[in-house]
């Protein structure tokens, strides 16, 4: 039988995406932090309070981080991690890939991670020790052996006008190494989909918690590897990405190592 936990995240996960999906064909008001590049749309904020909703009535002692809202604190030792919308540039513009995130975190792990994709009407769910599926169906990453024969993907920081390290080396030194590269603005479904086989590896130089909490654990429980830029732990607090399905791990750490020397 599913964990309450688990089933309470599912239910909200998917109120959240059908939510965002019906409300797409309408008009954005749209708001920015910090930068003409990092968008935020009301919808931002009406999923994330859905989804804590539900989150709090079911176990009101557990904290949570939410992109929009921050942090509020708990006394269970448990961290609910949510991303309500990511994609929210997609979102603003119509553009169908966008996902929800929600994971639970425990003892500083991840413990339970969800990630609905509203348009294709897919629900990725892993459990630590119990694998990753989608609608139910057990997934696994790939079995592309070397990186001249995958698929990767990547994202740019919201501050990549005024950055030096804005990830433009490294997305040229891997677009001449792979097969391509795709950048589609979605961390939570770049996880999803690398945990399912459909990508092959997945790098970032800055994220948040809530785009890699429940998508790191699909990740690892799908039989791919995850660590930061450098081979180390991934921080979920500060968190750089590489993701793969190990087989190209220690290649695309290669390729960074390469372009950025030691900067982590």
């Amino acid at each position: 039988m599913a964990s309450l936990e688990r089933r309470v995240a599912i239910d909200a996960a998917r109120a959240a995406g059908q939510l965002l999906k019906n409300e797409l064909p309408g008009s954005r008001r749209i708001a920015y932090k910090g930068s003409p590049t990092n968008l935020v749309t009301e919808m931002d904020a009406r999923v994330e309070e859905l989804i804590v909703g539900r989150l709090a009535a079911s176990f009101p002692d557990d904290a949570v981080l939410g992109e929009e809202r921050g942090a509020s604190t708990g006394r269970s030792g448990r961290r609910w991690i949510i991303d309500p919308l990511d994609g929210t540039t997609n979102y603003a513009h119509g553009f169908p890939a966008f996902g929800v995130s929600i994971g639970l975190e425990s003892a500083g792990r991840v413990e339970l991670g969800v990630v609905y994709d509203p348009n294709l009407d897919e629900m990725f769910v892993a459990e630590r020790g119990r694998g990753t599926t989608v609608n139910e169906r057990p997934l696994a990453v790939s079995s592309t052996p070397t990186l001249d024969e995958s698929l990767l993907a990547t994202g740019f920081p919201y501050n990549i006008r005024e950055a030096r390290d804005n990830n433009l080396k490294e997305y040229a030194a891997f677009s001449v190494r792979v097969r391509a590269v795709r950048r589609l603005g979605s961390a939570v479904l770049y996880l999803a989909w690398l945990a399912c086989g459909r990508l092959d590896g997945y790098w970032e130089l800055r994220l948040g918690p809530w785009d890699v909490a429940a998508g790191s654990l699909l990740v690892e429980e799908a039989g791919g590897q995850i660590t930061d830029l450098t081979g180390g732990a991934l921080n979920l607090d500060s968190p750089s990405l590489v993701a793969s399905n190990g087989r190209i791990h220690a290649a695309i750490l290669d390729v960074l190592r390469e372009v950025r020397g030691g900067t982590p």
